[in-house]
Protein backbone atom coordinates (compact mmCIF):
# COMPACT_ATOMS: atom_id res chain seq x y z
CA UNK A 1 0.00 0.00 0.00
CA UNK A 2 0.99 3.61 0.04
CA UNK A 3 1.30 6.11 2.92
CA UNK A 4 1.30 9.24 2.95
CA UNK A 5 2.44 11.80 5.53
CA UNK A 6 1.52 15.91 4.91
CA UNK A 7 3.41 18.51 7.17
CA UNK A 8 4.32 21.82 6.97
CA UNK A 9 1.18 23.90 7.69
CA UNK A 10 1.29 26.79 9.65
CA UNK A 11 -0.21 30.42 10.97
CA UNK A 12 1.16 33.01 8.73
CA UNK A 13 0.32 36.36 7.49
CA UNK A 14 -1.61 37.07 3.85
CA UNK A 15 1.54 37.52 1.40
CA UNK A 16 3.41 34.93 2.87
CA UNK A 17 4.44 31.73 1.64
CA UNK A 18 4.74 28.42 2.27
CA UNK A 19 5.69 25.31 1.52
CA UNK A 20 4.09 21.89 2.37
CA UNK A 21 5.74 18.41 1.87
CA UNK A 22 4.72 14.65 1.34
CA UNK A 23 6.36 12.40 2.43
CA UNK A 24 5.49 8.95 0.57
CA UNK A 25 6.40 5.63 1.37
CA UNK A 26 5.09 1.80 0.26
CA UNK A 27 4.95 0.66 -3.55
CA UNK A 28 4.24 3.27 -6.22
CA UNK A 29 2.48 3.07 -9.34
CA UNK A 30 3.89 3.73 -13.27
CA UNK A 31 0.74 5.23 -14.01
CA UNK A 32 -0.14 7.00 -10.57
CA UNK A 33 0.42 10.33 -8.99
CA UNK A 34 0.23 12.01 -6.14
CA UNK A 35 -2.54 15.05 -5.65
CA UNK A 36 -2.76 17.69 -3.34
CA UNK A 37 -6.27 18.79 -2.36
CA UNK A 38 -7.96 20.91 0.65
CA UNK A 39 -10.89 20.77 2.46
CA UNK A 40 -12.82 24.27 4.88
CA UNK A 41 -15.32 23.09 7.64
CA UNK A 42 -18.68 23.03 5.33
CA UNK A 43 -16.96 22.51 1.89
CA UNK A 44 -16.15 19.48 -0.50
CA UNK A 45 -12.63 18.73 -0.66
CA UNK A 46 -11.05 20.80 -3.46
CA UNK A 47 -8.55 19.74 -6.14
CA UNK A 48 -5.36 22.31 -5.83
CA UNK A 49 -2.68 20.28 -7.66
CA UNK A 50 -1.23 16.61 -8.92
CA UNK A 51 2.14 15.47 -10.24
CA UNK A 52 2.67 11.87 -11.47
CA UNK A 53 4.57 9.10 -9.83
CA UNK A 54 7.74 10.31 -11.78
CA UNK A 55 7.55 13.92 -11.34
CA UNK A 56 7.44 14.76 -14.94
CA UNK A 57 3.83 15.54 -14.92
CA UNK A 58 1.61 18.45 -13.04
CA UNK A 59 -1.17 20.29 -13.22
CA UNK A 60 -2.63 23.19 -11.23
CA UNK A 61 -6.09 23.87 -10.51
CA UNK A 62 -6.64 27.36 -12.45
CA UNK A 63 -7.52 28.61 -9.09
CA UNK A 64 -4.04 28.66 -7.87
CA UNK A 65 -2.20 28.06 -10.72
CA UNK A 66 -0.42 31.83 -10.62
CA UNK A 67 0.74 31.34 -7.10
CA UNK A 68 1.10 27.12 -6.27
CA UNK A 69 3.88 24.72 -7.72
CA UNK A 70 3.94 21.35 -7.26
CA UNK A 71 7.15 19.30 -7.55
CA UNK A 72 8.42 15.85 -6.57
CA UNK A 73 12.58 15.30 -5.09
CA UNK A 74 12.36 11.67 -6.71
CA UNK A 75 15.56 10.58 -4.38
CA UNK A 76 13.60 11.99 -1.20
CA UNK A 77 10.55 10.16 -2.22
CA UNK A 78 8.64 13.88 -1.30
CA UNK A 79 6.44 15.53 -3.22
CA UNK A 80 6.09 19.54 -2.23
CA UNK A 81 3.82 22.63 -2.41
CA UNK A 82 5.19 25.48 -2.66
CA UNK A 83 2.62 28.35 -1.97
CA UNK A 84 3.16 31.87 -2.26
CA UNK A 85 1.10 35.37 -2.03
CA UNK A 86 -1.10 33.66 0.81
CA UNK A 87 -4.36 34.59 1.45
CA UNK A 88 -7.38 34.40 4.34
CA UNK A 89 -9.11 32.79 1.60
CA UNK A 90 -6.32 29.95 1.10
CA UNK A 91 -6.91 28.92 4.59
CA UNK A 92 -7.78 24.94 5.27
CA UNK A 93 -6.54 21.58 6.03
CA UNK A 94 -4.38 20.61 3.35
CA UNK A 95 -4.14 16.56 2.60
CA UNK A 96 -1.67 14.54 -0.24
CA UNK A 97 -3.27 11.80 -1.35
CA UNK A 98 -2.11 8.69 -3.97
CA UNK A 99 -4.01 8.11 -7.22
CA UNK A 100 -3.33 4.66 -9.44
CA UNK A 101 -4.76 6.84 -12.82
CA UNK A 102 -2.59 10.40 -12.94
CA UNK A 103 -4.31 11.21 -16.23
CA UNK A 104 -7.74 11.78 -14.93
CA UNK A 105 -7.36 12.32 -11.03
CA UNK A 106 -9.17 15.69 -10.15
CA UNK A 107 -11.62 14.78 -7.52
CA UNK A 108 -11.09 13.22 -4.22
CA UNK A 109 -13.16 10.01 -5.26
CA UNK A 110 -10.24 9.43 -7.84
CA UNK A 111 -7.68 8.84 -5.17
CA UNK A 112 -7.06 5.78 -3.41
CA UNK A 113 -4.72 6.84 -0.63
CA UNK A 114 -4.79 9.66 1.87
CA UNK A 115 -2.29 11.46 4.63
CA UNK A 116 -3.43 13.16 7.60
CA UNK A 117 -3.88 16.49 6.39
CA UNK A 118 -2.02 19.51 7.86
CA UNK A 119 -3.50 23.26 8.64
CA UNK A 120 -2.67 26.25 6.71
CA UNK A 121 -3.67 29.22 8.15
CA UNK A 122 -3.84 32.53 6.90
CA UNK A 123 -4.70 35.75 8.62
CA UNK A 124 -5.24 39.13 7.46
Amino acid sequence: QVHLVESGGSLVQAGASLRLSCVLSGRSFSRGGVGWFRQTPGKEREFVAKISWSGTSTFVADSVKDRFTISRDNYRNTVYLQMNSLQPEDTAVYYCAGTRDYSGSYYSHEYNYWGQGTQVTVSS
